[in-house]
């Protein structure tokens, strides 16, 4: 059977401006961490042209992402006969478990926050703009936002020792200092927070994932496979978006809130029939 034949071509969740602008590199990644990932046996190239396919990719983009993904090597084929079947490399098993555990723990409730922050002072020069860019996306992977050029800031002091890895690795350890503490009686945390992090747009996003799906309701399970891609695909960006502050931080009635019930809810409703046709789709019992 080809999943070609039985997927919705382009569900109308995916034509929001944010959640339609994707990859065909990146629908791939998310395709192999949610179905190959678990069960860890390989899979034709046909099928994941047709799945690919019926989510808006063009062949000749499938394979090409085929390609550089295992260039990259995260995958590795082997022939049986005149087919190619993809497996993931343990370096793909390695970055894909990373991925999963980042994307479904994200959103889960808090500890309570003890009012501290952690403070980061590090100066590198105007004329290393690379450096900078090198900084300034680590950082903002690992939650931290800059309210003022060479200062970060983040509500979690447990971030120190991966802070600390990304500066030691850039070799900026000799220009930095670091700070945990309560905020003093100086001015105003919320005003922090504003010149830190662009919490409308952060919440914009949310607002979007909430209208794409909070009426979704696939009917049958070629379908549910496909919202089911699109849902993990559109979710798996908040973690490198939001910086997950504490709820004294967030905006009243913080649209993420919802946003991460609404994931899971469909996540849990979603994953057993889509795993389903997934097997079907690969020809296992």
């Amino acid at each position: 059977m080809s999943a070609a034949e039985h997927l919705p071509e382009h569900p109308a969740l995916s034509r929001r401006r944010e959640l339609g602008a994707t990859s065909a590199r990146s629908l791939l990644l998310t395709v192999l961490g949610e179905f190959v990932l678990p069960r860890g046996e390989p899979v034709w190239t046909q099928v994941l042209l047709d799945v690919l396919g019926a989510l808006g990719v063009e062949p000749k983009s499938a394979r090409q992402a085929l390609a550089r993904t295992a260039a990259e090597g995260l995958l590795e084929s082997d022939r049986a006969g005149r087919r190619v079947r993809w497996s993931l490399t343990p370096s793909g098993r390695r970055l894909l478990t990373d991925g999963a555990e980042r994307i479904y723990g994200f959103g889960q409730a808090d500890r309570p926050w003890d009012g501290r922050w952690l403070v980061l002072l590090v100066s590198v020069p105007e004329a290393r703009r690379q450096l900078r860019h090198r900084l300034r996306t680590r950082l903002a992977w690992a939650g931290l936002g800059s309210p003022a050029p060479g200062v970060w800031v983040s509500p979690d002091p447990a971030k120190q020792s991966e802070v600390a890895d990304v500066v030691a690795d850039l070799e900026l350890t000799a220009v930095s200092s670091s700070f945990v503490g309560p905020f003093g009686a100086i001015g105003a945390e919320g005003e922090v927070v504003a010149q830190a992090w662009d919490l409308a747009e952060v919440e914009e996003a949310y607002e979007e994932f909430l209208d794409a799906f909070a009426d979704a309701a696939p009917t049958g399970p070629a379908e549910v496979l496909a919202h089911q891609i699109h849902l993990v695909h559109a979710w798996r960006r908040f973690p490198f978006l939001d910086p997950r502050l504490p709820a004294e931080l967030l905006p009243d009635h913080w649209a993420g809130a919802r946003a991460a019930d609404l994931f899971t809810r469909l996540h849990a409703r979603w994953e057993d029939p889509a795993q389903r046709y997934w097997q079907q789709l690969t020809g296992r019992p």
